[in-house]
C-alpha cells in the first residue's frame, strides 16, 4: 500500500472517532441538561439588559 492509501484510512478513521465523540457528547449534555435549559437564550436576556441600559 502506498503513503497515500494509509493517509486516507487514517482520515476515516480520525472521522469515526469524531463521529463517536459528537454522538457520545450529545448524548451526555442531553442528559445533563433540560430541554429548557438547552433551548433558552441568556445571551438574548443580556443583549436585551443592555439595550434597555443604553436607551
Amino acid at each position: 500500500m502506498s503513503f497515500w492509501n494509509y493517509m486516507e484510512y487514517g482520515a476515516w478513521a480520525l472521522s469515526a472517532i469524531f463521529a463517536v465523540y459528537i454522538v457520545v457528547d450529545w448524548l451526555r449534555t442531553d442528559a445533563t441538561y433540560s430541554e429548557e435549559v438547552l433551548t433558552s437564550s441568556r445571551e438574548g436576556e443580556l443583549e436585551a439588559i443592555t439595550e434597555e441600559h443604553r436607551s
